[in-house]
């Protein structure tokens, strides 16, 4: 018994059992399932009209960044691009209450995103008069999937343009994890603490990239041969939740890491003394 109880106080206090723990409590599953569908009411309508009110790229906008996203091969690409293209007439379309209730939507979007980092923090709730910089957070994430979708069409003339690509890509998200953490905490916690995040939220991201293209990318194909759109949607939505799983497991990993290697040097620090 005294064993089982070394071993457990020792998995306790190691970074994984800490990482475990706190992962049950944020409870990550179902805060990763809001993502996805608060994602998805959001960003789907808002870079639809985005891509319509720009003439050269209405034929991109959602549909290319989830195929780039995934890693879609030609044929579930075209059920994607299918699935999303925007109407002729979408911005004309486009009421008043349309607009108010996609800026509803987008700002609930990146309250979930920022209480997600508050738990992973332990910090309390922003003030009120902070919803300017969940306003500000989203249109930054709009930027840069839209700037994402399009530079395929700037940057596909050979190997080096789709090097450059892949490299600017991996260079701004990398920036928008770092300073969208601390931006949406309001600072309160340190710019270094935000990286370790940030390099893990990319490196899942790539990593889903990989298993989508292996996975999901046939899946879109039998599902819309059985299911039609909604099978799509479904598969789409599917990768949302595991983004959204990336997102918040690679903030959460990334604080225990950063906090382990300040333990361990202050740790250092001392014997040294001593």
């Amino acid at each position: 018994m005294a064993g089982v109880s070394g071993l457990r106080r020792v998995w306790r206090g190691s970074t994984v059992g800490r990482v475990w723990r706190q992962g049950g409590e944020l409870e990550l599953l179902q805060r990763s399932m809001g993502f996805a569908a608060l994602g998805f009411v959001t960003l789907v309508p808002l870079l639809i009209v985005i891509a319509a009110a720009a003439p050269p790229f209405q034929r991109t906008g959602f549909a290319q960044w989830v195929i780039d996203g995934m890693g879609l091969s030609p044929r579930p690409s075209a059920a994607v691009r299918e699935l999303f293209a925007a109407p002729a007439r979408v911005v004309s379309a486009t009421s008043a209450f349309s607009l108010l209730a996609l800026a509803v939507f987008g700002l609930t979007f990146a309250a979930s995103v920022e209480t997600g980092y508050q738990k992973i923090w332990e910090l309390p709730a922003s003030p009120w008069h902070g919803v300017w910089r969940r306003a500000v957070w989203l249109a930054a994430l709009t930027a840069y999937l839209f700037a994402e979708a399009q530079s395929g069409t700037v940057l596909r003339r050979g190997w080096q343009q789709n090097g450059a690509r892949i490299v600017l890509t991996l260079v701004f998200g990398l920036l928008f994890f770092w300073w969208g953490q601390r931006f949406l905490l309001g600072g309160r916690i340190d710019r270094w603490a935000a990286l370790p995040g940030a390099v893990l939220t990319m490196l899942g991201l790539v990593g889903l990239r990989w298993f989508s293209s292996q996975v999901f990318s046939p899946l879109i194909v039998t599902n819309a041969v059985s299911y039609g759109s909604v099978g799509t949607v479904l598969i789409v939505q599917s990768w949302l939740i595991g983004v959204g799983f990336v997102v918040f497991g690679g903030a959460l990993l990334g604080r225990h890491l950063y906090e382990s290697r300040n333990q361990n040097r202050n740790r250092n620090r001392k014997e040294t003394d001593t």
